[in-house]
């Protein structure tokens, strides 16, 4: 486990570079944190180190989105309007987690025993100000 301390929305994107030079094909990234403590700016970091050109926003109302042009297929979901995935398709988070790309799925409870074991998880809380504490169990 690393906690490392983030002063700006700058330095988030950092270390979701430094997250995305680890990541393989198949690898499933878990980001917890309150709302609004980066969990999509260090995502947006990952993407953009990995070659993802064009916006990169939360999929709160959509669980999902799928960035392709990159030296790996991202998928970005975002589980918060979902308590569990009980009785929901059991095949909803499928095309997400096909393997030849990674996912980074936010708010990952509702996905507990579907999403397999995550090859990262990440933790942020806010500090004060601008400042976020994030842990990284590598």
């Amino acid at each position: 486990m690393e906690a490392i301390e983030s002063r700006s929305a700058a330095e988030t994107e950092a270390l979701g570079a430094r997250v995305a030079a680890r990541l393989a094909p198949g690898d499933v990234i878990v980001v917890s944190g309150e709302v609004g403590v980066g969990k999509t700016t260090l995502i947006r970091g990952a993407c953009r180190a990995l070659g993802i050109e064009g916006p990169v926003t939360s999929p709160t109302f959509t669980i999902g989105q799928r960035y392709e042009g990159g030296r790996l297929p991202v998928s970005h979901l975002d589980l918060y309007r979902l308590e569990s995935l009980e009785g929901e398709d059991p095949a909803l988070l499928d095309d997400y987690l096909d393997g030849d790309g990674v996912a980074f799925v936010e708010w990952p409870a509702a996905g507990a025993g579907r999403l397999g074991r995550p090859a990262l998880e990440i933790r942020l809380e806010h500090a004060d100000g601008e400042r976020r504490t994030i842990e990284i169990d590598w």
